[in-house]
């Protein structure tokens, strides 16, 4: 209790501290920060922290110094022939293609009228919400291992195949359908980001920039259209970067098992569950956690670079 008021009055001194203006500012701004603390800077702390200890979970964190970091680099076999690999053939091409195909759908859609535009965009978008449910319901169903499932049933009647394709069980085969699946659903909020950006860029630019001796869309694209969203560019670059290198659960779930068939589908978020969940290594875990933070600060950056303000 004395540790509480001494924080109420802490709380109250500042407020009175500050005008009218910044109370208000301090007040809306308040329930944010102290989620985005809790949620999120607390995590990555305790996890930075936890990557230089031996921690199972049950007994107490044991700091062994860089010594996860060292296992992951020269001895981790799997994560540096496998894991890394995966993870970044996924990225490279779910990364960029799903970004290319984000503005290439929202640029189309921006020529459409209001209301035909509104059900499209709808149409796309909504795989984004259901990839966990139609994962299980729809694509199970086509990539099924029988003579039931449906790719087999066309290939099996059309004669291309002899016997059915274990689709999913197929080291050959699961990366491949993962991307496709990824590149589906791919069209989220980075989506509606970019499509928001195209309706709200000024016509009259267009108009002025035809006058000077524009000749074609292509020129309208790059000249006009990208630097007037790139805030939603980089907004839609960002979530896509995030999206692909956080991305774990397809691979698992399309399978049906972690460490995915000869690690085929396996990615970072795969290993740090196997490390975290199945092992109990929770400082390997972490550490893992930590490099793939990297990562994909490191991209941020770079696209941030590419689309960022120099205002």
């Amino acid at each position: 209790m004395k540790i509480k008021n001494k924080l109420v009055k802490i709380f109250d001194a500042v407020i009175n501290w500050m005008d009218t203006g910044k109370k208000t500012t301090v007040i809306f701004l308040a329930p944010y920060i102290i989620l985005f603390f809790i949620f999120i800077v607390v995590p990555v702390v305790l996890a930075m922290l936890l990557s230089f200890t031996y921690f199972n979970g049950i007994m107490s964190p044991k700091v062994i110094g860089i010594s996860n970091y060292i296992y992951l680099l020269t001895q981790d076999e799997v994560f540096m022939k496998t894991i890394i690999p995966n993870t970044f053939l996924f990225a490279i091409v779910v990364g960029p293609g799903g970004y290319i195909l984000s503005f290439f759908l929202a640029w189309m859609l921006s020529q459409v009228p209001h209301k035909p535009r509104t059900i499209m965009a709808l149409i796309i978008y909504s795989p984004s919400l259901t990839a966990g449910v139609a994962m299980s319901v729809l694509w199970k169903v086509i990539f099924s291992g029988d003579e039931e499932g449906f790719l087999n049933a066309v290939l099996l009647n059309g004669n291309f195949i002899t016997e059915p394709v274990q689709w999913l069980q197929s080291p050959d085969y699961l990366m491949l359908i993962m991307i496709v699946v990824s590149l589906w659903s791919s069209m989220g909020v980075g989506f509606l980001a970019i499509l928001a950006g195209l309706l709200n860029v000024n016509k009259e630019l267009y108009e002025a920039a035809y006058v000077d001796g524009m000749k074609n869309r292509l020129q309208e694209i790059i000249h006009i259209t990208i630097p007037s969203i790139k805030n939603q560019m980089l907004f839609s670059a960002v979530m896509s970067v995030v999206g692909t290198f956080s991305a774990g659960a397809i691979g698992v779930s399309l399978s049906g098992a972690n460490p995915t068939p000869q690690n085929s589908g396996q990615l970072v978020l795969n290993h740090i569950e196997d490390y975290g969940i199945l092992r109990s290594e929770l400082g390997m875990a972490s550490a893992l956690s930590v490099i793939l933070l990297f990562i994909i600060l490191f991209f941020s950056k770079f696209f941030q670079k590419i689309f960022g303000s120099n205002e």
